[in-house]
């Protein structure tokens, strides 16, 4: 029977155990999340000068060298807002912009952009693209001098947020009503990485505290998106890496390896594409969604109201 802890207001079985924090399934906020949580005060140093540089040192070279594909996934991600939004409607926000490429994409299908990103190095190399960003947090302070938009995107934002209610909360009242929040984050204890866990002794490389606060699934982040006044309109994966660790391709801690099985990846998706059947490649990925499979929990959501 799993070790029961409470820390404040927070309380669940303890799922895991790393540098002195406990993953707790927290019976209080309905999602999985370290303990204790780390403040903001805590955070902001090592978001607005260490992450880029100490924890993810070729984030932007590699994202360079794989920009042709990233603009195949930022295409699918933009027709997609195009067909759920009235037509016209083309105000996004992307809040943790990193380096700029995604607003990039979406300035060059006409859409007007803005970037949050509290890093200083993304910042400006987001500004040396020619994208308008604001180096800071988001914050009760600056939300007010921001407007509202038809699409606000969050990737890869809310495992490092301290407080996810509260934020999605601000970020409800940035979004127009009837407008869309898109959240992806990571996909962490699904059944795949259960099955490593459990089978292959793989310790759960995924906990990697402090830097990752939260661990959501569909369930849990739909049940959140709710709660912050949203309704799940649609229902996403991405390609369930996980699988070649099944596979005996071991990627962990060997960057060679993981540089070649993301190649994999590019290509599978590349040929299908190619081929015409992009479509195929999509209901793929919806379907792995709904048996909680891939990589990513991809959800957008439609303000109610």
């Amino acid at each position: 029977m799993s070790e029961h802890r409470q820390w404040h207001q927070h309380t669940g079985p303890v799922m895991d155990s790393q540098e002195g924090f406990d993953v707790i399934d927290c019976e209080t906020c309905g999602f999985r999340h370290i303990v204790p949580i780390p403040t903001p005060e805590e955070l902001e140093h090592v978001y607005r000068q260490e992450y880029y540089s100490l924890e993810k040192p070729l984030y932007l070279e590699r994202h360079r060298e794989d920009l042709s594909w990233w603009n195949q996934v930022y295409d699918e991600r933009y027709e997609l807002f195009a067909k759920l939004l009235p037509v016209g409607s083309r105000r996004i926000l992307d809040v943790g912009s990193g380096p700029g490429f995604f607003l990039l994409r979406g300035k060059e299908l006409g859409w007007q952009t803005l970037g949050i990103e509290p890093s200083a190095q993304s910042a400006a190399h987001s500004r040396e693209l020619g994208l308008d960003i604001v180096e800071e947090f988001l914050s009760p302070k600056i939300t007010p001098r921001l407007g509202c938009f038809d699409v606000v995107h969050l990737s890869q934002v809310l495992e490092h947020i301290s407080d996810p209610k509260n934020f999605l909360d601000q970020v409800h009242d940035l979004v127009k009503p009837g407008g869309l929040v898109h959240l992806i984050v990571p996909n962490d204890y699904n059944p795949f990485q259960i099955a490593l866990k459990k089978t292959c002794g793989f310790e759960p490389w995924w906990v990697a505290p402090p830097h990752h606060i939260n661990f959501f699934d569909f369930d849990s982040l739909t049940g959140l998106m709710e709660r912050c006044g949203f309704e799940v309109v649609h229902r996403d994966t991405t390609f369930p890496i996980d699988l070649f660790l099944l596979m005996g391709d071991n990627y962990i801690g060997n960057d060679a390896l993981g540089r070649a099985c993301h190649s994999r990846r590019k290509t599978f998706e590349t040929n299908l594409i190619k081929s015409g059947m992009v479509s195929l490649k999509q209901d793929l990925y919806k379907a792995l969604a709904g048996l909680g499979l891939g990589r990513e929990v991809v959800l957008v959501g439609r303000r109610k109201g």
